[in-house]
């Protein structure tokens, strides 16, 4: 094995432990886990040495992966109890403002008609 292959494996195996961590820790870095660990079986394709058998004819061509990559089973998500609202919905809250204030104007419009300052 060459340098330059020992350098892409050594790249290829970092994304793998990049992966691992991944999905090991849930979340929204779980959902990135599978398309890391395929990104490391692809750069496993890209050693020179099997860039060059495969321009010579005797390495095969068919891109079906080797090596089937395996992540470790995510571990159960313990349950958050769910939050409990406090107070009126915010929109319900803006909306009787808006027409608080829309009365409040009518009625100050109103009695400065009634009242003219002429």
């Amino acid at each position: 094995m060459s340098k330059a292959d020992e350098l892409v494996e050594k790249g290829a195996g970092g994304l793998q432990k990049l992966a691992d961590r991944a999905a090991a820790s849930g979340g929204l870095a779980a959902k990135a886990a599978p398309t890391l660990a395929e990104d490391a079986a692809f750069v496993r394709k890209l050693k020179p040495s099997l860039i060059a058998e495969r321009a010579r004819g005797q390495a095969p061509t068919d891109g079906k992966p080797e090596e089937t990559v395996v992540l470790p089973p995510r571990p159960e998500a313990e349950q958050r109890p769910k939050r409990k609202r406090r107070g009126p919905n915010p929109w319900l809250v803006v909306g009787a403002a808006l027409a608080l204030g829309v009365v409040v104007a009518k009625v100050v419009d109103w009695r400065c008609h009634a009242h003219p300052r002429d």
